[in-house]
């Protein structure tokens, strides 16, 4: 085996310009399956933080109650009692599930909320709002407000708000500033504005407001109980097993984000698709280079490698050179489509903290390893032929030419 690998060696190093154009098209195309994994990649993580790393993972609601039959099936008749319309769902037992619910392994953060509708009023102008009451020091839990505050702090107290930015320009007003908020109860609550953030989601920074739970309590009319327990999670990917694992320990409604992004994860998948089939064809272009190479080394080798049968080399030796020939050229190209791609992915940041407008490429996504070895894989599949045709050659036959 030894004498084998030095032999393909010296076929490698005696032309060394056709050797290096070989590994440079392989380093060439590992690069392209690097790049392209970090773009995917990192591009999918650039859209699911930019539409997910606002919201909850994890929803969990009082499960809904369907209409109860008040008259037993033989009674001939069916009788069914339903709630008032204007009853509000509550979550009355959360105060028992919050410790099982915080000592999961994976939650980040929870937050108790009581969410409702209603009008913010400053003089003449009025903006219909989305309020949600939280717990003062859980402000930031779910969405991060304390990063993205413009001006203020998210220092809540029973008679403080804060606000979207677009909903604050709206209005023309700013922090410090007294509004009037009034729910869908009909309660009405003089409020002072703490901070204006700007998340750059539409749907909070024109719509919501964020108070206490306690002033949420008064706005509509809940003095016991929540609306929901919101839970975020340190990998948003695992949402479904852990809502089906919640709602399995509780016997709540346990809703993940996927539930409701069925768009998004859809053109996520087709997306990863569509790289997979672009990296496929590096790959390929990778075992066409190699393998055209090898044949055309086998053609001008005939004579040596009939010298080698002559003096006593089975087929399997031959063709052990050539597709070592194969696995070296993949291995070092490949080693330094790796190096090569590494080096030009580092300078960008990670698609968290990725800038608007930047390119979402993730330097942790290239996928180095499986480049790698799939570039070494495919070049000991693409040397076989070149290998096997070179195993039989005849010596008698070329010897002489």
């Amino acid at each position: 085996m030894l004498y084998g690998l030095k032999i393909a060696l010296r076929y490698l190093s005696a032309n060394k310009s056709q050797t290096g154009l070989l590994i440079a098209g392989v380093a060439v195309g590992v690069f392209v399956f690097v790049f392209m994994s970090a773009l995917i990649g990192g591009l999918a993580v650039f859209l699911v933080q930019r539409t997910v790393g606002n919201i909850a993972h994890i929803t969990i609601e009082e499960p809904s109650r369907d209409a109860e039959s008040l008259l037993p099936a033989s009674a001939g008749a069916l009788m069914v009692a339903q709630r008032a319309t204007g009853q509000r769902t509550q979550l009355r037992t959360a105060d028992a599930y919050m410790p099982l619910i915080e000592a999961l392994p994976g939650i980040a953060a929870t937050s108790q909320q009581i969410v409702g509708n209603g009008f913010l009023a400053r003089g003449q102008i009025t903006a219909p709002v989305s309020v949600t009451g939280v717990e003062a020091n859980k402000v930031s839990a779910i969405a991060d407000i304390s990063k993205a505050l413009v001006s203020g702090s998210t220092d809540l107290t029973h008679a403080s708000v804060i606000l979207g930015k677009a909903l604050a320009d709206d209005l023309g007003i700013g922090v410090g500033q007294v509004v009037r908020l009034q729910s869908e109860r009909g309660v009405q609550r003089s409020l002072v504005i703490s901070g204006i953030f700007e998340l750059g989601v539409e749907s909070l920074d024109r719509r919501a407001a964020f108070v206490s739970l306690a002033a949420a309590r008064t706005l509509f009319e809940m003095p016991q109980g929540i609306s929901r327990i919101e839970v975020k999670l340190d990998d948003l990917n695992r949402a479904n097993s852990y809502a089906a694992r919640i709602a399995a320990q509780t016997g709540l409604k346990a809703t993940p984000w996927t539930q409701g992004n069925a768009q998004l994860l859809d053109g996520l998948r087709a997306q990863g698709s569509s790289g997979d089939l672009i990296k496929g064809f590096a790959l390929v272009t990778i075992v066409i280079g190699v393998a055209s190479a090898l044949l055309l080394s086998t053609y001008r080798r005939r004579p040596e490698i009939g010298i080698m049968r002559a003096m006593g080399a089975g087929r399997g030796f031959v063709i052990f050179v050539f597709v070592t020939q194969g696995a070296l050229i993949g291995l070092i190209g490949g080693l330094i489509g790796a190096g090569l791609g590494y080096a030009a992915l580092s300078p960008f940041p990670v698609p968290e903290l990725a800038p608007p407008g930047g390119l979402p490429v993730d330097v942790r996504q290239g996928a180095y390893g499986l480049a790698v070895a799939l570039t070494a894989i495919g070049a000991i599949i693409a040397s076989i032929l070149p290998a096997r045709a070179a195993g039989r050659v005849d010596p008698v036959s070329v010897i002489g030419q």
